[in-house]
């Protein structure tokens, strides 16, 4: 099955990612995680330790490789491959922790509007190539907004989901991409609330969210926010997180898989 997570800036991406990422990977699903956010954060939400984060490169980066996989030289111009090899990637530069695959995308650096550099090219066509023709569970946590949605990346994911908080603003973005995932025929589409520290907060949440496919909503957390500030894993320090992203599993994989 194939995840992409979304939603405005702050809301809580990353930790909603390695929850489910861990608890799937607990569930005996094969897990591959990317972070396409180029804030990123996924790496210590899944709990990756210092010393394995250190051999995480983001692909984007890796200018001698883009080079090479597309034939572009300097001086080259618009002239080399838009779909290189990319089937090797995810296993030669991802690493693993606690049965969870990492990738990082990194940040695309484009010399001029809508242009499209060999660094753009491998990243596009692995996005594509890992949503079409991988097998594992893939998680993709997503940049913030809804500028990725133009990059032609995500219309095969079997389930987008939007997280927001108790907000105006949050959801006003997640509608803008809710409208603009469905122009692009994404058919299951879901809203997960985070932050949720109150009564009135979940009336906010119910009312902003009617008419719409809300997962669950997540209750605020101090212990996802200290573990945060410790750049540590919450799931690795909390039996009640753990115990909601498994519940959160399990209803994802009952909305994708049956």
């Amino acid at each position: 099955m194939k995840i992409a997570v979304t939603g405005k800036g702050g809301v809580g991406k990353s930790t909603i990612v390695g929850m489910l990422a861990r608890a799937l990977s607990e569930q005996s699903w094969k897990v591959l995680a990317i972070d396409a956010d180029p804030d990123a954060n996924l790496a210590s939400a899944i709990g990756v330790p210092p010393e394995l984060l250190a051999e995480l490169r983001p692909i984007s980066a890796m200018k001698d490789l883009a080079l090479e996989r597309t034939g572009a030289t300097p001086g080259s111009g618009a002239f080399f491959i838009l779909n290189p090899r990319v089937d090797d990637i995810p296993d030669r530069f991802s690493v693993e922790h606690a049965g969870v695959k990492l990738l990082a995308m990194g940040t695309i650096e484009h010399a001029g509007g809508g242009c499209v550099c060999p660094e753009h090219a491998l990243v596009r066509t692995l996005l594509r190539h890992i949503l079409t023709r991988r097998d594992e569970s893939v998680l993709i946590d997503m940049e913030a907004g809804i500028e990725h949605f133009g990059r032609g990346t995500i219309e095969s994911v079997d389930l987008l989901i939007i997280v927001v908080e108790p907000g105006t603003r949050s959801f006003q973005t997640g509608q803008q991409i809710e409208r603009l995932a469905r122009e692009l025929g994404i058919k299951q589409i879901c809203y997960v609330a985070n932050k949720v520290a109150s009564a009135e907060d979940q009336a906010f949440i119910l009312e902003h969210a009617a008419g719409r496919d809300l997962l669950l909503s997540m209750p605020f957390d101090r212990e996802v926010q200290i573990a945060d500030q410790a750049g540590v894993s919450c799931y690795d320090q909390s039996k009640d997180f753990r115990e909601r992203a498994h519940a959160f599993a399990q209803e994802v994989t009952r909305r994708v898989v049956h």
